[in-house]
């Protein structure tokens, strides 16, 4: 499956981008993924971008509103796309103004992180992390471990 992930900015805390970088190597070696950079802006043009941005894909938003999932439950959802033949998967995080309603509702699906509201530098590495945390699930390896 080929990840698209949509942010608005980069991350301008230190920490952050090294997350990022790490993760996103950790990601590339075990399949496709691409990070897309929209620049802030009204709410309603960055939606539109972002929407642009995820043409063709299956649209995943992240938002604080969305369903709560476990790292099991990813990798099961993970698993049941890739079985339904879904080829391409972009995931949304909006800037420190969040989403448009229109945004929101446009997604194929709204995923929460948590149900607190996630600064959006943390949460690209807390969705980065979950990507490879679930891939490893599926692929059988020990980073993840059920306690």
């Amino acid at each position: 499956m080929h990840w698209r992930v949509i942010t608005v900015g980069k991350p301008s805390l230190p920490w952050a981008k090294q997350g990022a970088e790490d993760y996103l190597k950790r990601l590339q070696r075990t399949g496709r993924i691409e990070w897309v950079v929209i620049k802030e802006g009204a709410p309603e043009v960055v939606a539109a971008k972002m929407m642009a941005a995820a043409e063709g894909c299956l649209k995943v938003v992240l938002d604080e509103k969305g369903e709560a999932w476990r790292s099991l439950d990813l990798a099961k959802w993970m698993d049941q796309r890739q079985q339904e033949g879904v080829k391409r998967v972009a995931l949304l995080i909006g800037g420190a103004d969040g989403h448009t309603v229109g945004l929101r509702e446009s997604a194929d699906v709204c995923w929460s992180l948590s149900k607190l509201t996630l600064q959006h530098e943390m949460a690209l590495i807390v969705v980065l992390e979950q990507l490879y945390r679930a891939g490893s699930i599926l692929r059988g390896e020990p980073y993840h471990r059920e306690g």
